[in-house]
């Protein structure tokens, strides 16, 4: 026969005994409780408790690696300008870009502009 009485090493659970002849076992693991059992007349079952705090730290670390993963896989995008290099007379060459589809005079651009063929260096988004 094994003895049954609380010792410092292994206490004893306190059952609460409620209305109906209904009671419960609390049940913990390490200190933290885990669930409880519900002891009834037809039997007993498993009740778990739900961590909060636990919960809200494995949903914060999910979010936290899900936006690192997500910066470190974001490109910044490339320049607008590629090389850009001085020529004689002052004027520029954009090497490695295509040459701007021509376009039609618009209003938004100054006559002198449209008198002498400019295009604009910074490219419009």
């Amino acid at each position: 026969m094994t003895d049954q009485s609380p010792s410092p090493d292994r206490p004893r659970p306190a059952s609460v005994t409620g209305p109906g002849g209904v009671s419960v076992v609390p049940v913990s693991h390490r200190g933290r409780p885990v669930g409880a059992f519900v002891v009834t007349g037809d039997g007993a079952r498993f009740v778990p408790v739900l961590d909060t705090g636990r919960l809200v730290l494995a949903v914060t670390a999910v979010a936290v690696a899900g936006a690192a993963a997500a910066a470190a896989t974001r490109r910044p995008p490339g320049p607008a300008i590629r090389t850009v290099s001085m020529g004689p007379g002052g004027w520029i060459s954009l090497r490695g870009l295509p040459a701007p589809a021509p376009r039609t005079a618009s209003a938004d651009r100054p006559w002198w502009a449209r008198l002498l063929y400019a295009r604009r260096l910074v490219v419009e988004r």
